[in-house]
């Protein structure tokens, strides 16, 4: 009986399914691209750990003979072993080895440590890959957590989606009261009703479900396909390619059908408790609260906005779907804007125009010394150059007497007040950090001349300030001088305590144009690389990279730049492992992966505010019934179809505008907490405030809404309001 009364409810009322049929398609929707996207950055993750470090699963370096690779292949969960002759020499041998099983990975990689007496430390495990199938060390107590993310992430949005949407199944649902108190009052069971209604919600949503998973497909290929090209500049990137897998159907149709369950669930458990004379009894209508009043809607739309709000405040639960929709996609939309914006604007500051003329072009060549590097020449008389610098990096401490400290830091409170627990004090000298940039011959010797000095190979240049933090803030940085003039400065071993006195050829503060970012409370050394010959031995602490720094001739070209470039590579390809970096392309694709960023946020954003829409529009267009009762009540005690479209406006108002007037003061709140912690001045953010875009988001937002309940208003006044009143 019950199977026949659907089927004919359903024809009969298909305008009533409509807010069931679009909640089942947005939830689909939403939970396929999520998961279709979670998928391809998770294999895009797992591409790129692959070929930067390599598939190994497990690795043992050592001293291993013949025998402990045939055991190491005939052991249970081993797929294969191989010899990884990149990182092999004449003294150790390094084996990669797969398995059959990745999950037992760890256990069996201390297995065979055992099995081959091994030291431990010469055996390791692939953590970063492993951990994106979520495989964790069971010893580590901070293991990788991505892929646990997404699926945290998932379960968070299918419980946000069930609290969102199962309101319009509830609507849809409570519009059938009566009949469930009838088919109740002749026999039928709560479970009975429970079964029916969840078998009616099959039929409705079927292929709503199919639909918005088909779509949420298409649109992850389509956004894939955005960033592919929005990244396209960036350097040494792989390209993504969009990847579905059966079980991510699977998954999705599983979790956006739980979903539906349950959001369908929930009225029909609380309707199948209804008493079959309460049910019988009560109404559909939306009870108007005539003692609550609306003063802003009265003073902007009078008795109409009066009204509105009366039957906005009944029909809260209603709405309550649209509400948070909407005021979520508008929060995140205005929030990761300005966030993008003021991150923007930090970005440039301490990197981009804090560095604008300190590099076109950036070389780090690894495991060299700069007295080993045999190409120096080459680069420093390099076409298209107009200034090289060859430099590499070492750490030392230097000792400082108290009496040698500048006036000015005396004058501030003294090296404590101003450094804290950077510096420390033993029998009237300070021990600061003191890093040693160390420039080859050529570099020093030009150096030398820029600060206007007689070049001088042995000795120390002194960048002869520090930060002034009681008096300016990390954004706008003010420095001192650090020490008086002194003609000679004690370097320490930051290990064993060696000690090596240098003669100071000069302290400046006018440090070589380099991209390096230095400690606000260190004395940083410049010497060359003949001084730091002659040091090495006692100071140590020298880096392994060494960097070459080159300003362009014509730095605005990108092409002269990729010149460049393409001549370092030629130069170092044979001999070197190297990495360049182009100022140009960097901030090309800083900017392309800031907009790509944007583009997968303002997608998410708008899909917020379509579910939203399209609550709005499944209210409007399903409670046609109830709406013409309404207005042909108002209509017998005179109001004109001008007032009733007043009406109309005043709760289209409230609809659009509460989840802007909620944006707003948070949104305010948000960027002047973001702006005080970032220590930017106000006026630089409110220059480049994304206004623009976050008015036309609102306004589209508000031109669904009013469309909405333009059409709805259409159809409730074409009807004949005469038989609505009269209807029971």
């Amino acid at each position: 009986m019950w199977k026949d009364h659907s089927a004919d409810y359903i024809r009969q009322t298909k305008s009533s399914a409509v807010s069931v049929v679009v909640a089942a398609f947005i939830s689909a929707l939403f939970l396929s691209l999520l998961c279709s996207l979670a998928y391809n950055f998770w294999t895009y993750e797992t591409e790129q750990i692959v070929i930067e470090e390599g598939d190994w699963q497990g690795r043992i370096s050592g001293n291993l003979k013949e025998d402990d690779l045939i055991q190491l292949k005939n052991f249970a969960n081993v797929e294969k072993v191989m010899v990884n002759e990149n990182l092999s020499d004449g003294e150790s041998l390094t084996v990669d080895i797969y398995f059959h099983n990745m999950r037992t990975a760890y256990e069996d990689m201390y297995l065979i440590a055992g099995q081959l007496h091994l030291d431990p430390e010469t055996v390791s495990c692939h953590d970063l890959l492993l951990s994106r199938y979520l495989i964790h060390d069971p010893q580590d107590e901070t293991p990788p957590l991505l892929l646990t993310f997404y699926l945290i992430l998932l379960i968070v949005v299918s419980v946000s989606l069930i609290l969102v949407i199962h309101n319009s199944f509830a609507v849809s649902m409570n519009s059938r009261i009566r009949q469930l108190g009838i088919f109740s009052s002749v026999g039928a069971t709560p479970r009975q009703i429970r079964v029916g209604l969840m078998r009616e919600t099959a039929a409705v949503c079927t292929v709503p479900l199919f639909a918005g998973i088909l779509l949420g497909i298409l649109l992850s290929s389509g956004t894939i396909q955005a960033v592919n090209q929005i990244a396209d500049q960036i350097a040494e990137r792989h390209e993504a390619v969009f990847q579905y897998h059966p079980l991510i159907f699977l998954l999705t149709l599983l979790t956006a059908a739980a979903t539906v369950f349950l959001s369908a669930w929930i009225p029909a458990a609380k309707l199948s408790r209804t008493t079959p004379l309460a049910a019988i009894v009560g109404t559909d209508e939306w009870f108007l609260k005539k003692k609550r009043k609306s003063p802003v809607l009265a003073l902007l739309f009078g008795i109409e906005g009066e009204l509105a709000g009366n039957a906005l405040k009944a029909q809260r639960k209603a709405f309550r779907t649209s509400t948070l929709s909407l005021t979520l996609s508008f929060l995140a939309f205005t929030i990761l804007l300005c966030f993008f914006t003021l991150s923007g604007i930090s970005t440039n500051h301490t990197y981009f125009e804090r560095y604008q003329n300190a590099w076109d072009i950036m070389t780090a060549i690894e495991d060299t010394e700069i007295d080993n590097f045999s190409q120096a020449d080459a680069i420093h008389h390099m076409p298209g150059s107009s200034d090289t610098i060859i430099y590499q990096k070492a750490q030392a401490a230097c000792l400082i007497p108290e009496s040698e400290l500048s006036d000015a830091v005396k004058n501030s409170g003294g090296l404590e007040a101003l450094a804290g627990d950077s510096v420390s004090k033993i029998s009237g000298t300070y021990q600061v950090s003191a890093p040693i940039v160390i420039l080859d011959d050529c570099s020093f010797t030009a150096y030398c001349r820029q600060i206007g000095i007689e070049p001088d190979q042995y000795g120390t240049i002194l960048l002869n300030q520090i930060w002034d933090s009681r008096h300016s803030d990390f954004r706008y940085r003010e420095y001192l001088p650090f020490v008086q003039d002194t003609d000679h400065i004690v370097l320490q071993n930051t290990d064993n305590g060696q000690t090596v006195t240098l003669p100071v050829l000069a302290g400046t503060q006018k440090p070589p144009v380099l991209r390096e970012e230095y400690e606000d409370y260190a004395l940083v050394q410049f010497i060359s690389a003949s001084s730091w010959r002659q040091i090495s031995n006692q100071i140590g602490g020298t880096e392994e990279d060494l960097y070459v720094r080159i300003l362009a001739e014509n730095r605005t070209d990108q092409d002269a730049l990729n010149r460049i470039e393409n001549q370092i590579a030629d130069l170092l390809e044979q001999s070197y492992t190297y990495t360049i970096e182009n100022r140009i392309q960097e901030k090309l694709d800083n900017d392309n992966m800031i907009r790509g960023y944007m583009l997968l946020t303002g997608a998410l954003c708008a899909l917020l505010a379509l579910i939203g829409i399209a609550n709005v529009f499944s209210n409007t267009l399903s409670f046609l019934q109830q709406r013409k009762r309404e207005f042909a009540r108002y209509i017998s005690i005179g109001m004109t179809p001008a007032q009733m479209r007043k009406l109309f406006c005043a709760e289209a108002f409230v609809i659009a505008g509460r989840p802007i007037l909620i944006t707003l003061p948070l949104t305010v709140i948000f960027v002047s907490l973001m702006i005080t912690v970032s220590s930017l001045a106000p006026s630089e953010f409110w220059s480049e405030a994304p206004i623009g875009i976050i008015t036309v988001f609102m306004l589209a937002v508000i031109g669904f809404v009013a469309l909405a309940y333009v059409i709805g208003g259409r159809r409730i006044m074409q009807c004949n309001l005469t038989e609505a009143l009269r209807s029971p």
